[in-house]
């Protein structure tokens, strides 16, 4: 672990340099700890691949103590690393209106499209950050064989709820916005609601399961949160 300094009033915890489950789970662990001090002196908390930046109030706080804070979570984090946290069930449509990519990644892959959707909705991920736009979660955990690079030319607009894959992750787009992954589906949950509390239905740190829906129940389930 090295602690960087980032401007004057965060620090950059570095875990390594290769993004791996282990390393995602550190930065987690160290993400959780923080977070459960309630220390106002410490502004907001990012967490990355292999990293977190932690931003302070330098007026509040020297960087020297927010290092030893640092310090003293990472142990505790390491500590509760070994809880695991709820799954959350997203129900995803994977057919070929919401998912035009699917040939894609099957052609890419050599799988067929009702393999590409197995296997998908069959792992475990975890919500690694929130980034990209708000309430947009990168998911990692995605299995090996569905690896697909992103699309050459990113689309001007990808529906709200569309699920896709970009090299070795997976995630959701919360809101329509322009993007560049690979849409192989979409959910009818609400991702993100800026009147909700929290406004994110996922959380970094969170497992999430994907499960396999048709055209029918998706129309009932946006219904439903319509």
């Amino acid at each position: 672990m090295k602690i960087i300094p980032a401007s004057d009033s965060s620090l950059l915890v570095v875990f390594g340099e290769a993004i791996s489950t282990e390393v995602e789970e550190l930065v987690l662990a160290l993400f959780h700890a923080l977070q459960a001090r309630h220390d106002d002196r410490i502004r907001n908390l990012h967490p990355g691949y292999v990293s977190l930046l932690v931003d302070f109030d330098p007026l509040a706080v020297t960087r020297q103590e927010v290092g030893t804070i640092i310090e003293s979570a990472v142990h505790t984090g390491q500590s509760a690393a070994s809880i695991d946290p709820e799954v959350v069930a997203i129900p995803v449509c994977y057919d070929a209106e919401f998912g035009p990519d699917r040939a894609d990644v099957a052609a890419h892959t050599g799988l067929s499209i009702d393999e590409v959707i197995r296997m998908h909705s069959s792992a475990t991920y975890r919500v690694c950050f929130l980034g990209f736009t708000a309430g947009f979660a990168y998911l990692g955990g995605m299995p090996e064989a569905l690896h697909t690079p992103r699309l050459a030319t990113p689309r001007r607009a990808v529906a709200a709820g569309s699920v896709g894959i970009a090299g070795g992750q997976t995630g959701i787009y919360p809101t329509e916005t322009p993007g560049g992954w690979r849409l192989i589906g979409r959910t009818p949950l609400r991702m993100f609601d800026p009147q909700a509390d929290p406004p994110t239905r996922v959380q970094a740190g969170d497992r999430v399961r994907f499960s396999s829906i048709d055209r029918i129940r998706f129309e009932k389930l946006v219904q439903g949160h319509s």
